[in-house]
């Protein structure tokens, strides 16, 4: 059940929104990942305009709740995000992924509000439980936020951090997992098969939530669930669908890292002008 009353036409409408920026700003730069920034663009959304305290105005605010982007490669959606939430100018966009520019291909801590360098993936869910651990024996009511990558969940690092967290009741992290099913290669539980997923994160003794990943209801329900769960760490795990909203883009692996060309931009643009269901 969702315990705050929030408006989810009006999250809708900016999930189109952010969808189209994120496809802009890739475009512009000729580079990037849109598969996976728009598999995650209603996580994203549920979790900066929903559960997470934080504030744009001071990014280092001590009690604010933080976000560790794991999948680092998922920069546009990062960025539109924190963009839009206020924590730097919108123009900023059209420098992604240039020189000197504060947007870099892979997340990183010049950009306001990000928490952490990432980007070379299975560190994120370790770096998430140190700050977890810090934010206790700090006695900060602090809650701390992993995004994974399905694909990143094939490696080893990741299994160590679910086997400390849960070792150390860290109820104070949350991993998402974007399970859209397909990596950069083909589809994920082709090339390595992480099922069966919800068993496993119980087996390593986590709280585990499915949801579908692009619904704010089941999304912003799983979030309050883990408000409420103790001694234990929660995973959400997510499915979502690679490239969603872009009807050429969805489930394909070849759109993990490839930009739009301009008349590609143009197709997808129409699309979204369509109804997204969930």
């Amino acid at each position: 059940m969702v315990t705050k009353n929030v408006d989810v036409n009006s999250l809708k409408q900016l999930a189109r929104q952010f969808r189209k920026e994120v496809l802009e700003t890739i475009n512009l730069a000729g580079s990037g990942h849109p598969g996976g920034s728009l598999s995650a663009v209603e996580i994203f959304i549920s979790l900066y305009y929903y559960k997470m305290k934080h504030d744009p105005k001071r990014p280092d605010w001590e009690d604010r709740d933080r976000l560790i982007v794991s999948k680092g490669h998922c920069s546009p959606i990062t960025y539109v995000t924190l963009a839009n939430a206020g924590y730097f100018p919108k123009e900023e966009l059209k420098k992604f992924r240039k020189l000197d520019s504060i947007l870099q291909g892979h997340v990183s801590k010049k950009t306001p509000g990000v928490e952490f360098n990432t980007g070379s993936l299975g560190h994120g869910l370790s770096v998430a439980n140190g700050l977890a651990l810090g934010a206790k024996m700090l006695k900060k009511s602090t809650n701390i936020y992993c995004l994974l990558g399905d694909g990143e969940i094939q490696e080893g690092s990741i299994w160590e951090a679910a086997m400390t967290a849960s070792h150390h009741k860290i109820d104070n992290v949350c991993a998402i997992v974007d399970y859209n099913k397909v990596q950069e290669n083909g589809p994920t539980n082709d090339i390595k098969n992480i099922e069966p997923l919800l068993s496993k994160w119980n087996s390593f003794g986590w709280h585990v939530i499915e949801a579908n990943g692009h619904d704010f209801h089941e999304l912003m329900g799983a979030l309050d669930a883990f408000d409420s769960m103790k001694d234990k760490p929660t995973v959400i795990i997510a499915h979502t669908i690679k490239g969603k909203g872009v009807s050429f883009m969805e489930g394909q692996h070849k759109w993990h890292g490839k930009a739009p060309k301009d008349d590609q931009l143009k197709e997808a643009l129409a699309d979204l002008h369509k109804k997204i269901e969930a």
